[in-house]
């Protein structure tokens, strides 16, 4: 089961439940994964090499609904390729959310005395397993992924596609974009949205699991704050992820009548 469906018309998507956010309209970092397969899935038909970096603005909730994208191409060819992929509800004018999209063509580089190695293989599957529910009870996009709970590390696996011909990259957005509730330093206070999100890699994941070590840094002064963390496989480092924080204060209970 994919977690977005193509629809007859192109760059038409129906989400399925499991693209679900906690609350209404869907979850940013399941958008983000849409928008950035469907440039990875033609980035070896138009030769942009392989994606290295996606910045993703939520620019407002994505209902669930039928929806539409478009690609706009900033610069192709040579070394480095950047492409924009924006989405809107179909039927209306005001996008929900843009990414954009950087892609390298790989070359390798001699250097004297630099040697790449990788660590050990972990087996994040000994961790325990974490299944955090939505507050209105059905599927999300948390139940779309497998997450589990390391020493400092937190692991996701993803059980379905984003869509068909997705690369590594969107593989990696969905886990990255709970990097800001992973470590946050309060909890059940207020909720922490996030307005954007960056994740770049230096190197492709090896295997399904994505690990995140993760940071935050709230200012109640401010109302806004960062999340940040460095991205791993099974083998090591492979990129890091950075996002905004908006803090918005928990609705207050309503007052008991008399």
């Amino acid at each position: 089961m994919a977690i977005f469906e193509p629809l007859a018309a192109p760059n038409c998507w129906q989400p399925s439940a499991l693209a679900a956010g906690p609350f209404a309209g869907l979850q940013g970092g399941a958008v983000a994964s849409l928008l950035t397969a469907e440039v990875e899935a033609l980035a070896e038909e138009r030769k942009w090499g392989t994606a290295v970096s996606a910045t993703a603005w939520f620019l407002r909730p994505t209902p669930m609904a039928s929806l539409r994208t478009q690609l706009a191409v900033l610069t192709e060819g040579g070394r480095v390729s950047v492409i924009d992929n924006t989405l809107w509800p179909d039927g209306e004018e005001e996008p929900c959310t843009t990414v954009r999209v950087t892609l390298s063509r790989e070359r390798a580089v001699g250097l004297p005395g630099s040697v790449d190695t990788l660590g050990d293989a972990l087996d994040p599957a000994r961790f325990p397993v974490r299944t955090p529910q939505a507050g209105h009870g059905r599927q999300w996009f948390m139940d779309a992924m497998e997450a589990r709970v390391g020493d400092d590390v937190a692991w996701f696996r993803l059980n379905h596609r984003i869509i068909d011909g997705a690369g590594p990259l969107s593989s990696v957005l969905g886990p990255a974009d709970w990097t800001h509730g992973i470590a946050r330093p309060f909890q059940n206070v207020v909720a922490d949205p996030n307005p954007n999100l960056t994740v770049q890699l230096f190197r492709q994941p090896l295997g399904e699991w994505v690990g995140i070590r993760a940071q935050t840094r709230w200012q109640p002064a401010t109302g806004v704050g960062i999340g940040s963390g460095t991205l791993l496989d099974v083998r090591g480092e492979i990129g890091r992820v950075s996002m905004s924080v908006v803090l918005v204060p928990f609705p207050k209970p309503a007052a008991a009548a008399n």
